[in-house]
């Protein structure tokens, strides 16, 4: 069972978190607005300062119906008031400066890392390959996308106004405490025939009234960190299941599957409500105990200096002055009491980042022991590989000890049952696999075709040229690509935005990832089963078009493939061959002609 960090070990995360950012290329305007942020505060603090003073002042003369004294103090607070008004417009635009600045260096951090290396693919492998698996590569932070845009939003956020928060509570403090002091005086008793005094005697009240209020808050309110880690977990699950009914609309309703993704959204939103209700239960708690707490601290000080002031040895306006002077420092010292809700919510969102972050640096160090390495100069680009050893997520064998070649001119068709490892061999190729050993030689000039490729939103021309810029080729070329790939009617849309994912069939999706090929027309292809949803003779055309297209760039073409007219475009076959029990891997590779 996970245990939760310590304070120590929690302010350690969030140092961690947030030092890399005063340590980055934008170090000085960042250290330069933090001070600027310091020094504000301090700023209010001392206005606060300020008006202590001019009440006493003010309450003085109103005792005293002294009319001179009473307008004098009128003009004065009106300085004081004007000059606190600018100190905090500015303190509002600079605290938000940097919070937005911290937030858009960091979101763009950890978006660079992120998609560095495939750690994106890697971590979402991770994620879905189940305990055993996760055990071997390292925990997967749940909901990524969610990190990088709500999490980084409120730990910049919390980040900064809590530590402002607690620097402007140090500092009134350590002023206000010395003048609380100073207006307190001593106070004097007898007990059991002894006469005792204790100068200063509010301020050891304040400091006793808050240790106890901190203590029962701290009791009352620590289940709020898991319950808001948990929050924003489900509230991440929901919507991310939400986004797939939404991409995957036309599956759902061809297989009428509306009641199943009902109760699976149910389900999930049952989670979000369940926790949001124990949430709701513990800050009920403890707003019940800071609001008495509250209420409280406004009539104690008078409790407290009532029978000074009835007594005669203070004024009205020493007894507002320690009055608005105890709330002042009780207001300090109680902190942590009045934003333990907010440290909460920081804490589990620290933890979230934390994760993510160990996560990312995990998968950053082991990515995979299998090295790629381009050939050389003086060589003519082929496809190479030496004792590659392929294995499952969960640590089993699927392919052990296998050598491969291809050189310019090759056409090989690789071919074996379901749940071989066609797809995870040229994942392995690729580089993306990080269950694989070995050494493998992939030419650089090497496109690969998956049997479902990704098209993105947004113009027609972009999702063509992806994930080059549009910008690298001529109209001309793009509707070339697209009549070239069996998608004329596509010809005139370069230039339309639109949801293509969702508005194109799969075969049309297919002929525009053969399009993109024909268009950037590289020397070596990997199609995966790249044209599984197309009819034969369209099947049998765009074949023959990318065989003419890497012969002529002086490359080869490796398939996968079920359908047995695929083989007519190829020279070679690869198969994988069920191996039997006692053999250290699942399937051998075996070479044949075709």
């Amino acid at each position: 069972m996970k245990t939760k960090p310590s304070l120590y070990q929690a302010l350690r995360q969030i140092l961690g978190l947030a030092a890399p950012y005063f340590r980055s290329e934008d170090k000085w305007k960042a250290r330069g607005m933090l001070l600027s942020v310091v020094l504000l505060n301090l700023g209010t603090v001392y206005v606060t300062v300020l008006i202590n003073d001019w009440s006493r002042v003010f309450y003085d003369a109103l005792q005293n119906k002294d009319q001179a004294v009473f307008w004098t103090q009128l003009l004065r607070f009106t300085y004081i008031a004007m000059a606190g008004i600018l100190v905090a417009v500015l303190k509002f635009y600079v605290t938000q400066l940097l919070q937005v600045r911290w937030r858009a260096w960091m979101t763009r951090d950890y978006l660079s890392r992120w998609l560095a290396n495939r750690t994106f693919y890697r971590l979402e492998l991770a994620r879905y390959m189940g305990e055993e698996s996760a055990a071997r590569t390292g925990a997967s932070p749940d909901n990524p996308d969610q990190r990088i845009q709500e999490d980084m939003q409120m730990f910049t956020d919390y980040t900064v106004t809590l530590s402002m928060g607690i620097l402007n509570s140090v500092v009134t403090l350590v002023t206000f405490i010395g003048i609380l002091w100073a207006l307190s005086g001593p106070l004097s008793f007898s007990l059991m025939g002894h006469d005792f005094s204790v100068p200063g005697y509010m301020v050891w009240v304040a400091v006793l009234y808050c240790v106890v209020g901190t203590t029962i808050t701290h009791f009352i309110g620590r289940p709020l960190i898991g319950l808001n880690f948990r929050q924003q977990r489900f509230e991440a699950d929901f919507r991310h299941h939400l986004i797939r009914v939404r991409e995957n609309s036309e599956a759902i309703a061809l297989d009428r599957g509306e009641t199943v993704e009902h109760t699976q959204l149910d389900l999930r939103f049952g989670s979000v409500l369940r926790n949001y209700l124990s949430l709701i239960r513990q800050q009920k708690n403890l707003v019940a105990f800071t609001a008495s707490f509250a209420q409280l601290s406004v009539v104690f000080p008078f409790f407290l200096a009532a029978p000074r002031f009835f007594s005669g040895a203070i004024q009205f306006g020493e007894l507002m002055q320690i009055s608005r002077t105890f709330n002042t420092v009780q207001d300090a010292l109680s902190w942590f009491v009045d934003n333990y809700d907010r440290v909460a919510v920081w804490r589990a969102t620290a933890d979230r980042l934390t994760s993510f972050e160990a996560a990312m640096q995990a998968h950053a160090r082991d990515a995979g022991e299998m090295t790629r390495t381009a050939p050389a100069a003086d060589a003519a680009p082929a496809l190479r590989a030496d004792a590659l050893s392929i294995a499952l997520p969960d640590g089993t064998p699927l392919l052990a000890n296998a050598s491969l070649s291809v050189q310019p001119g090759d056409t090989v068709l690789l071919q074996g049952p379901s749940g071989s490892g066609k797809s995870t061999l040229f994942r392995t190729l690729a580089g993306i696999w990080p269950f694989a050993h070995g050494k493998a030689q992939v030419p650089p000039d090497a496109m690969f075709i998956p049997q479902r490729p990704y098209v993105p939103d947004g113009r027609l021309r972009d999702a063509l040229a992806y994930p080059e810029p549009a910008s690298a080729y001529t109209d001309e070329a793009l509707r070339q690509a697209l009549k070239d790939a069996l998608l004329p009617q596509l010809e005139s849309r370069l230039d339309d935005s639109d949801a293509w994912s969702q508005k194109l069939s799969g075969g049309e999706q297919q002929r525009l990832a053969i399009a993109r090929v024909l268009l950037k027309k590289p020397s070596w292809l990997f199609a995966d089963e790249a044209t599984s949803a197309l009819d034969a003779e369209a099947e049998r055309t765009l074949y023959q078009r990318l065989a003419a297209q890497v012969q002529s760039a002086g490359g080869a073409m490796v398939s996968i493939a079920h359908r047995a007219a695929v083989g007519e475009h190829h020279g070679k076959r690869w198969k994988l061959v069920p191996e039997p029990e006692a053999a250290p891997a699942r399937f051998r590779l075996a070479a044949t002609e075709a």
